[in-house]
């Protein structure tokens, strides 16, 4: 019962020829195979960036920031590369401080 006869076939591609015309048949079967390229074609290329985002990934994990180079002969720099945050001054309630004045 379940198995694929060749009359079965046969019976297919008279309703496949019925249905679509013997001249839309070989358009039709043209454009599903570029469909078909399409498809894998991009689907190959997803696999290609996720497989080029997890080397970038691993080459910057291991990033370093560069160490300022000293010549010989000039002292080391006393300031930190990166300028100190400003000091703040603590808050002062305008209620308290007319208070106290």
């Amino acid at each position: 019962m379940g198995a694929l006869r060749p009359w079965h076939i046969a019976v297919l591609v008279v309703v496949l020829i019925l249905l679509f015309g013997a001249k839309r048949l070989p358009d039709a079967a043209r454009s599903l195979g570029r469909s078909l390229r399409i498809i894998k074609a991009e689907t190959k290329s997803l696999h290609d960036d996720d497989r080029d985002l997890a080397e970038k990934a691993d080459a910057q994990a291991g990033y370093q920031p560069l160490q300022p180079q000293v010549q010989q002969g000039q002292p080391h720099p006393q300031q930190p590369p990166y300028p100190a945050p400003p000091q703040q001054q603590p808050v002062v309630d305008p209620v308290q401080r007319t208070r106290d004045n």
